[in-house]
């Protein structure tokens, strides 16, 4: 089997996406909407999907229930060139589902069901897949808790001594649930969280103020995503703004994902990085120009023809 270049670990979702939907109709009404989407989702799933367009040769890491949803997770992990062969099944489980009904301008309320990601632990990674890896890509630590395990942490400080780069990103908006992933933060490289996470992780009054605090636990960087307004790159040697690119946004869903998956991708190709960042922002703004989580990205020349 192929040794891939990066590992996605974590959360792995099916999200199920309509667009545009101005209201939620009463009773047993019908509203037409011009596309209806399954993807492949959630801060494993999603970033590894971008990070095998963008030209990285990828394996994932985590649960799945073994009904139907999980079939098709699967199936789409594979179509799209993910290695999805060490996704754990969980007999009787739910894979976790969102739907997701998209607004004329691209915002995405949700109604999610967590599902088998809450089971992760250590015992479902396959740690040679972990160890050959040059990135490995922590996708929702906040939410699959049970990989805040003494174990797993003496992997990451063992995997990353040895030149592999960890980054992370998050999934909620729940600040127990956040703090409990303030323990990756002494045994990861970049931490990727958005404005409101950085936040509520910290609970600092600015996002300079968190991006800092985050940083002061221990990772080499912090990228805190802003949406319309870019991102705020803060390490040791100081912070800078990189600004968003100006599209048209149709979806806003995995936007995140694939600024991890361009910022990962960038590393690997030897970037600073203040450059892998604009990297991420460049695949954040494919992937904003249609419905879903991997709309819109095709391939890392198109996308870094963005920032030219």
């Amino acid at each position: 089997m192929t040794v891939a270049n990066v590992a996605t670990v974590g959360v792995h979702i099916v999200d199920i996406l309509a667009r545009p939907v101005e209201h939620i109709p009463q009773g047993q009404d019908t509203v037409l909407v011009d596309q209806i989407r399954l993807t492949a989702a959630g801060a494993a799933a999603g970033t590894a999907v971008d990070l095998v367009k963008l030209g990285n040769s990828v394996v994932t890491m985590g649960a799945v229930g073994d009904d139907e949803l999980g079939d098709f997770l699967v199936a789409v992990l594979a179509r799209r060139g993910v290695d999805a062969s060490r996704l754990a099944r969980r007999a009787g489980e739910q894979t976790a589902a969102s739907i997701l009904p998209i607004r004329p301008d691209g915002g995405r309320p949700s109604f999610h069901v967590p599902g088998a990601n809450l089971g992760v632990t250590y015992a479902d990674l396959d740690v040679p897949a972990l160890r050959a890896a040059r990135a490995i890509h922590l996708g929702g630590m906040d939410v699959t808790f049970g990989l805040g395990d003494p174990e797993f942490f003496a992997l990451l400080d063992s995997v990353r001594a040895a030149g592999t780069v960890v980054t992370m990103d998050l999934l909620s908006e729940m600040p127990d649930l956040l703090g409990l992933a303030r323990a990756f933060l002494p045994h990861v490289d970049y931490v990727l969280p958005n404005e409101s996470q950085a936040l509520l992780m910290t609970g600092a009054q600015s996002v300079d103020d968190a991006a800092r605090a985050l940083l002061a636990e221990g990772p080499r960087g912090v990228l805190v995503t802003l949406g319309e307004s870019g991102s705020l790159v803060v390490t040791r040697d100081g912070s800078e703004r990189v600004s968003a690119l100006k599209v048209d946004v149709s979806d806003t869903t995995g936007c995140g994902d694939a600024y991890c998956a361009g910022f990962v991708t960038g590393l690997l190709h030897g970037q600073d990085v203040l450059t892998a960042a604009r990297w991420g922002t460049a695949a954040a703004a494919r992937v904003a120009t249609g419905l879903g989580s991997d709309a819109g990205l095709v391939d890392l020349e198109s996308t870094l023809a963005l920032l030219s």
